[in-house]
């Protein structure tokens, strides 16, 4: 048995499927490790046997039930695993929990298996990865780059295809900054969508887990997994929004940041690596228009976190430690900690409200945009850096990570096209809370453009394995023909919903479209007609859930209903249909082909 280069799910299950065991997989992935000898990557390396010891209740693979089944992974380790010691990279700190946290549980459950601890800036306080009390984790790609943090160790783990992918916080940028560093992605997923119980805080209001993968397929399959609201945490929040990825929407809004607002230290290549990765982001959207930012809201939001009193979230993490024996935290870690002392009650209030003010500015933002396409950092730093500056390189990381949570965002960090010097180049796909699936469906194809090999290892990203354009089982296609298209005004009532953006298409030529009364938003009718008498007429099919789809029907206004569409690829999906009297002194507009043409002639 040959492992692959770097192990993804389907190459896996695929080995398995042709007879490999779990144990030859096992032995193979071990003697990987071994053979990159790196000591900063874990804190606790189970061993080869008790790995084995622990699967004996796996039962025969059965990727259907268990869908991770036999899949290696890894967990930073300020997450529990029950009777493996939780260290948060603080000896002094060390316990042993008796409870797995509860969405690495859902993993387990869903045959996963649990090879180690990895290591991280203490108290997960940290971009770079060097904050640590440990051999620090050599950066998989260059090792005289810092790995990225804090969840450095598991996103090294990941780059070398010790494991298919690895659990690690985010705060501000941690499940993204040390992604891009190491060319895998990084999924930060929309905040309480996946349970922190059994999780080591940082900022407790703004922590997620976040998860490292060769691809975005296998991260995206493990966030539906991880995916749950649970009660008993109660930062978790229901989403009801399906992760799934879909294609990508021709009317999807994409903005970018402006002039003043490219920030890349003077380095020309990380500067040409972006401007690449945008050209690749057009040919994924099939267009180039894009909306240039002002993103100065963000980065004053950003600027709160360190600067402002949410720097005492962390103190409250670690204040019996910090106050009896500050001696055992790190020095740069103790430095940044310390200063939430200076912080009273009526400060934080005046960070909330600060807070409040930039939320309202970013959100007029999203009313032209759909996502925000932005370098995951603004150039890499060196270990000698951060030994000349322990904390300036280090804040300037997390330029473009550090408003996301504070914000309540979702973010995709996907690697790119490599800089000059063949160092990698990432970017970060932004967007509101929810829809962490249409980043996915877009984030696929634009790591797949960039043609890059998956983090430090020789292999290349194999095809998509996802199933973006049709339906998954118990969805339902409906075809919209007007303001519900991608783009415009009343398209949040589907994304809203859950809903992903599937194919577009013309109907049959036997349908008229009207322009009816009323607005704004202004909205057309479709009627269908005698044969010989009608058009095609443009459409966009997306997929909700039959509860998702029931929702949205009872908010659709007289005289339009939904009925059946006949589509020219002889699909027949639920659609728009306008009652006989809605369209009596309606402009008919079918010459145009469809609604976008429309808007775009007045």
């Amino acid at each position: 048995m040959t492992l692959p280069a770097f192990p993804t799910r389907v190459a896996l299950h695929d080995l398995y499927a042709g007879g490999t065991t779990l144990a030859e997989v096992i032995a193979a992935l071990y003697a990987r490790i071994a053979a990159v000898d790196d000591p900063g990557i874990f804190i606790t390396l189970i061993s080869e046997q008790d790995v084995l010891k622990s699967v004996e209740t796996l039962g025969p693979f059965d990727p259907k039930t268990k869908p991770l089944w036999g899949i290696p992974f890894a967990v930073k380790d300020n997450v529990d695993i029950a009777g493996v010691p939780t260290t948060a990279a603080c000896p002094a700190f060390t316990y042993t929990p008796a409870e797995t946290a509860f969405a690495v549980q859902r993993l387990i459950d869903a045959g996963a298996v649990m090879i180690g601890k990895t290591n991280l800036d203490q108290f997960a306080t940290g971009l770079v990865g060097v904050r640590t009390p440990f051999p620090v984790p050599r950066n998989a790609c260059d090792p005289a780059y810092v790995p990225g943090g804090s969840s450095s160790g598991s996103a090294v783990a990941v780059a070398h295809g010790l494991v298919t992918f690895a659990i690690g916080t985010d705060t501000a940028g941690s499940g993204r900054v040390p992604a891009a560093l190491n060319n895998i992605v990084g999924l930060k997923p929309s905040l309480g969508s996946v349970s922190a119980r059994g999780v080591v805080p940082a900022c407790r209001t703004l922590d997620t887990l976040s998860i490292f993968a060769g691809s975005v397929a296998d991260a995206d399959t493990v966030y539906r997994i991880m995916q749950a609201f649970d009660a008993a945490d109660s930062f978790s929040r229901p989403l009801p929004v399906a992760a799934r990825p879909g294609a990508v929407p021709p009317g999807l809004r994409i903005g970018v940041p402006d002039a003043a607002s490219r920030r890349f230290g003077g380095d020309t290549l990380s500067e040409a690596a972006f401007d690449m990765a945008l050209q690749d982001l057009a040919r994924t959207t099939g267009k180039d228009a894009t909306a240039s930012i002002d993103m100065s809201s963000l980065f004053a939001a950003a600027d709160l976190l360190y600067s402002g009193p949410w720097v005492a979230e962390r103190y409250h993490a670690v204040r019996g430690l910090i106050e009896s024996t500050p001696e055992e935290l790190h020095p740069t870690t103790l430095k940044i900690i310390s200063a939430a002392t200076k912080y009273s009650a009526v400060d934080t209030f005046d960070g909330l409200y600060q807070l409040a003010d930039l939320r309202r500015a970013a959100e007029a933002l999203w009313k032209n945009i759909d996502v925000l396409v932005v370098p995951t950092f603004p150039r890499p730093r060196t270990v000698a850096d951060l030994n000349s500056d322990p904390i300036g390189p280090n804040s300037e990381l997390g330029t473009y990570t550090n408003f996301v949570n504070l914000l309540d965002l979702c973010a995709l960090a996907v690697p790119s096209r490599f800089r000059g010097d063949g160092f990698p180049s990432g970017v970060t796909l932004i967007a509101p809370r929810g829809q962490d699936g249409l980043l996915a469906g877009i984030g696929a194809h634009l790591h797949a453009m960039a043609g890059v090999t998956i983090g430090a290892t020789s292999m290349a990203l194999p095809p998509d394995e996802q199933q973006l354009t049709t339906t998954a089982p118990g969805e339902i296609e409906l075809a919209v023909v007007g303001a519900h298209l991608s783009g415009m005004p009343l398209n949040p009532e589907l994304t809203n919903r859950g809903a992903r953006f599937l194919r577009a298409g013309p109907t049959t030529a036997d349908y008229r479209l009207f322009a009816l009364a009323g607005g704004p938003p202004f909205r057309p009718g479709l009627m269908r007609v005698a044969a010989g008498t009608g058009f095609a007429i443009a459409t966009e099919v997306w997929a909700l859930t039959p509860d998702a789809l029931g929702r949205f029907m009872a908010g659709v206004p007289a005289p339009l209903g939904i009925g059946t569409t006949s589509l020219a690829d002889g699909t027949t999906p639920k659609g728009f249909i306008v009652e006989a009297e809605g369209v009596v002194g309606a402009r008919d507009i079918s010459e145009f082909g469809g609604w976008r043409n429309f808007i775009a002639s007045r």
